[in-house]
């Protein structure tokens, strides 16, 4: 039985980007369930009057930044604004730089939204890839978003993971053959992501969804 107690009335207005790759009806209930009242649009007009942006996302990095092409500017305009833009798993790999995923699969080097500089790299271990499961949080430095997850389990589907330049873009790390971040943001901390899936995290991810959602409605 679930311990996790929805708030009485809506803490923020968050838009639920739909470009056609992100897991969108368990994200909404997940969000609804942390207190937001969620719109999914793929309308750049609709970022402005929202208190935060989550940038879901399954499948592959060429695909979800094709996807996302025409929502580029708006974006990152959100984010260059100070706003909160929460990307989720593909999303939060969208975030970095560049990804070794299309060069893997033969397609060529493609640009991500930048805001986290750095590369998506592949899983080289001694280990069945993709990386599927649950997997413990080990919290590296404090940030709003991983409040009161330390220790705590979420569940990762994944066989490429984030290399931000900066070091201090991780705020938490999970183990898989090497530590690689299950968390990241950016400089300022308004732009941030999971490699797992919040929304199928049971608890630690309710609870991951709440810490986003209360900050979109202090910001």
């Amino acid at each position: 039985m679930s311990t996790f107690e929805p708030p009485a009335e809506t803490l923020a207005d968050v838009v639920l980007v739909d470009y056609g790759l992100g897991n969108l009806r368990s994200a909404t209930r997940g969000l609804e369930r942390a207190g937001a009242s969620v719109e999914i649009t793929d309308d750049p007009e609709a970022f402005a009057a929202a208190d935060g942006v989550v940038l879901p996302g399954v499948g592959a990095f060429r695909e979800g930044m094709e996807n996302a092409g025409p929502l580029r500017e708006a974006l990152t305009d959100h984010a260059a604004a100070g706003r909160p833009l929460f990307g989720i798993c593909l999303g939060m790999q969208m975030l970095l730089t560049s990804s070794e995923e299309a060069d893997h699969e033969g397609e060529g080097e493609v640009t991500g939204l930048d805001l986290v500089p750095g590369t998506n790299v592949r899983f080289d271990v001694d280990r069945k890839v993709p990386h599927m499961g649950w997997n413990e949080l080990s919290v590296e430095r404090e940030h709003p978003i991983v409040e009161g997850v330390h220790g705590e389990y979420a569940y990762f589907v994944h066989s490429y993971y984030a290399e931000p330049d900066d070091p201090d873009a991780v705020v938490a790390t999970a183990d898989y053959g090497i530590d690689f971040p299950a968390v990241v943001a950016n400089e300022a901390g308004n732009v941030f992501g999971t490699q797992f899936h919040p929304e199928k995290s049971g608890e630690t991810g309710l609870r991951i969804l709440r810490n986003f959602v209360e900050y979109c409605a202090e910001r």
